[in-house]
């Protein structure tokens, strides 16, 4: 299974939410993942179209919680860690002790990082309040999974706000990171989980940067923010 893009993997990924996935599901149709006010949260950038399209399907509200993945040294694309807010990171620890690192080692990565989270922040929310999410049916949305770090630290700090449901999806994810994500989330929801996966951009067509003007006309045009 392949992509063409965010939104067509978001579309596959909202029709396939429709149906009952198993007996705790409702029917077709309905937002099937616990009925209480639902939101939609999509992890910036890649995240939004994706979370778009699911919004729109179920008629929900979208917002978005921002993250940042701390690289590691000399290879800022291999995820070690991630943060969310001002929160405190969540490493990796199994690959900080293979690489020999510190956690201090990357407090310069997660300052750097730190910043351009409250930056995306100021930017994507433009002076709106962070939704409440106590009591609500919560599903996080990305474009994929890969080590699920990121996700991670999402659900982390989701799950201290207190929703009623905190649900993850996503068209596609490695089968280790959803294991493992399945218990953080009251459900981990991916479309396509491949025998051999070693990124999310090899099940994409186009997996081209979303740039900040994307994330906010997305942001503009979904249904009503909560």
């Amino acid at each position: 299974m392949r992509f063409t893009d965010r939104r067509h993997a978001g579309r596959s990924l909202a029709e396939w939410l429709r149906s009952p996935v198993d007996d705790e599901a409702g029917a077709a149709g309905t937002w099937p993942y616990g009925a209480a006010d639902p939101l939609v949260l999509a992890l910036p950038r890649g995240g939004v179209p994706v979370a778009a399209e699911v919004a729109r399907e179920f008629r929900a509200p979208l917002d978005v919680l921002v993250a940042r993945k701390i690289g590691v040294p000399g290879s800022p694309e291999t995820g070690i860690g991630a943060i969310v807010a001002d929160e405190p990171p969540v490493f990796d620890r199994r690959a900080l002790q293979f690489l020999g690192l510190a956690e201090d080692e990357l407090a310069p990565s997660v300052a750097r990082e730190r910043a351009e989270l409250h930056r995306r922040e100021d930017l994507y929310r433009r002076g709106r309040p962070e939704p409440a999410l106590t009591g609500r049916t919560v599903l996080l949305v990305d474009d994929g999974l890969a080590t699920g770090l990121t996700a991670l630290a999402a659900l982390r700090h989701l799950r201290r706000r207190q929703p009623a449901h905190l649900a993850l999806a996503a068209p596609v994810g490695s089968r280790n990171a959803v294991g493992e994500l399945s218990q953080e989330a009251d459900r981990v929801l991916v479309l396509h989980q491949p025998d051999h996966f070693r990124a999310v951009g090899e099940w994409y067509d186009d997996f081209g940067q979303v740039s900040d003007d994307e994330v906010i006309a997305l942001l503009g045009t979904s249904s009503s923010v909560a």
